[in-house]
């Protein structure tokens, strides 16, 4: 924008001009050229006043924008709560939290009746398994989530499983404004520890969840406690927290007890390799003070019996991530290259058989699995993937007990391959073949068709 002082000068010029410039030639008489003479100062009357109206209006402005740059400056900033004062009766407003939902059905045909489904060598517990055959109703999700005010946020997430079970999946109030990259969550949450834990089910690249995170968290694992957190503020992404609760989910469970069942630490780094690149890789530990942790097993007969463990678990996970996208733009291609590894270990009391011979005796185990998988988008809205799932029963010593419990050694394995289809980012169709080698008599065909729809607010996913 020219300065009034650049108008005027071009204006005086462009007048200036006007009255040097000779007429042209032409036969006119004394009457003609008056005329002509008398309309050219008119409009040269009309552009002086023109410009001069101008530079005036643009000097009053560029005076009112200097003032209210001043005061600016000299006034200090207000929270929002103070500028902008709510008004008596206007409090049934101040609730307008985003509401997000997604809708979530499978059908799978199964070689295997999934109702008798175990991890051979591996401790039962949580929601595991393929499902129910034929067609069935996926875990459904609401969401609702608001900012509280300039501190607080919170967040809501209702799920409605299969079974036409209603659950709070997740229920937590997360800090807004502590300095230095610190934040502080508290309620339901999913734990922080390994990669696919803290992502909901709809965000998945695979219709279930992989072996290790069934065998030792019971599909997946969420937390009533506390967490704390904190980003470093570098080039490179690290992320430290910390999480203490309740531990009443598998591998713990439900206690009279004051002190926390279930400490976590985790810690994430990751960056950028040039422009199509990106990793994050993250180390995790979980810890469980267990009492009297039910669970079904097998004698030597063959006959299901009830038993008791009570001791400390302790769950040590590595996970490692890469991902390519040309130039950074993933929207047409993208490569997604993911893995963890998981050991956990248990010592402390086992009581066989509570019901009938209840005997007691030390139980100590030390197991491990890992899944390596990979999707690869190779046009827009379609992908494909595969993964291999690989667990270790390792030792499982049951001291006396030994003598009447079935404890064979095993590795079950996975195999896994999947196509989806998203014609927009709120949509998604599956098609997913498996080999599932968990039970140690014979392998399970499964075929799942699956879709999901976003409907609503939907928060963005995390890397």
């Amino acid at each position: 924008m020219l300065r009034p002082q650049h108008l005027a000068r071009r204006s005086a010029i462009i007048l200036a001009s006007l009255s040097l410039s000779p007429l042209p030639a032409f036969a006119a008489d004394s009457a003609d050229l008056q005329t002509i003479r008398q309309e050219f100062d008119s409009l040269r009357t009309q552009l002086r006043q023109d410009y001069e109206n101008r530079i005036a209006d643009l000097e009053q402005r560029l005076k009112a924008a200097e003032a209210a740059v001043a005061v600016a400056r000299e006034t200090p900033g207000k929270p929002a709560a103070e500028t902008a004062p709510a008004k008596p009766g206007s409090r049934g407003n101040a609730f307008n939290p985003e509401i997000g939902m997604v809708l979530s059905g499978t059908y799978a045909n199964l070689k295997r009746n999934p109702e008798d489904y175990r991890i051979t060598g591996f401790v039962p517990g949580g929601e595991i398994g393929p499902g129910a055959r034929g067609f069935s109703l996926g875990e459904s999700e609401l969401m609702l989530s608001a900012n509280v005010d300039q501190l607080f946020y919170g967040n809501l997430t209702l799920a409605v499983s299969p079974e036409n079970e209603v659950s709070a999946e997740e229920a937590f109030i997360q800090t807004t404004s502590l300095p230095q990259g610190a934040r502080i969550k508290a309620g339901r949450f999913f734990s922080g520890i390994g990669y696919v834990n803290g992502q909901h089910a709809h965000t998945w690249d695979f219709v279930d969840s992989p072996l290790v995170y069934q065998a030792f968290l019971g599909g997946q694992y969420a937390q009533d406690g506390i967490q704390a957190s904190w980003i470093a503020p570098t080039q490179t992404f690290v992320e430290l927290g910390a999480e203490a609760g309740r531990g009443a989910n598998f591998p713990g469970n439900t206690r009279q007890n004051n002190k926390p069942g279930a400490q976590a630490l985790f810690a994430h780094v990751g960056g950028d390799v040039g422009v199509s690149h990106s990793w994050r890789a993250g180390l995790s530990w979980l810890r469980h003070a267990v009492q009297d942790r039910s669970q079904t097993d097998t004698d030597l007969a063959g006959s299901a019996v009830d038993s008791l463990f009570t001791g400390r678990s302790q769950l040590w996970a590595a996970d490692f991530v890469w991902k390519w996208a040309p130039n950074g733009n993933g929207e047409r291609q993208n490569l997604k290259l993911q893995g963890e590894y998981f050991r956990r270990k248990e010592t402390g009391q086992f009581a066989f058989d509570t019901a009938n011979a209840n005997l007691q005796d030390a139980y100590r185990a030390s197991q491990s699995g890992w899944y390596l998988q990979s999707v690869f988008q190779f046009m827009p809205a379609w992908r494909i993937g595969a993964r291999y799932d690989r667990l270790n029963s390792g030792t499982v010593d049951y001291a006396s007990n030994g003598d009447f419990l079935a404890n064979p050694r095993t590795r079950p394995s996975k195999t896994s391959v999947m196509v989806d289809w998203s014609p927009s980012e709120f949509s998604r169709l599956r098609l997913q073949l498996a080999r599932d080698k968990s039970r140690e008599d014979r392998a399970d065909q499964q075929i799942f068709l699956q879709y999901q729809m976003s409907l609503g607010a939907h928060g963005a996913h995390s890397y």
